[in-house]
């Protein structure tokens, strides 16, 4: 399964984004939206591939998983709107917006008509399994005639 390339240029966290260094509000936080990009570890067994996304905080409901063309797809969108008032005219609203979107490429021998999905503990895991032309045979004896 190889993962499809993304342009990453802060990777190390050193050098912050010069628009980040603009855009600080005062308690330190930007209010930029940040495009979260959740790590994922991919596990090969016998039977086939597991993906394990982490995503805390997020419902089920918000992602969304597609194959199309041996590319696995996962995304999510979750849309937030927090309203404090205050006493007189003054109302102060924060919308919250955050999305991501991950893609693989499936080898071959996964069977797409069998993934499964579940979401638990703040951890998303597809089950990729391999087709049976895949799986590992039994030894078997051969008589010698």
């Amino acid at each position: 399964m190889s993962l499809v390339k993304r342009n990453n240029s802060n990777a190390n966290g050193l050098f912050p984004s010069f628009m980040d260094e603009i855009f600080k509000d005062w308690s330190g936080g930007t209010q930029l939206m940040h495009k979260m990009t959740p790590p994922v570890n991919i596990k090969e067994t016998e039977n086939g591939f597991t993906v394990e996304l982490m995503a805390p905080g997020m419902k089920k409901e918000n992602f969304n998983i597609e194959v199309e063309n041996d590319l696995l797809s996962i995304s999510a969108e979750v849309k937030t709107e927090n309203t404090e008032k205050e006493e007189g005219k003054f109302t102060r609203r924060e919308f919250g917006y955050s999305s991501f979107k991950r893609a693989f490429t499936l080898p071959e021998t996964v069977n797409d008509e069998n993934i499964t999905a579940s979401y638990d503990n703040g951890i998303l895991t597809i089950g990729l399994p391999k087709k049976e032309e895949a799986l590992p045979k039994a030894k078997r004896l051969i008589d010698i005639s």
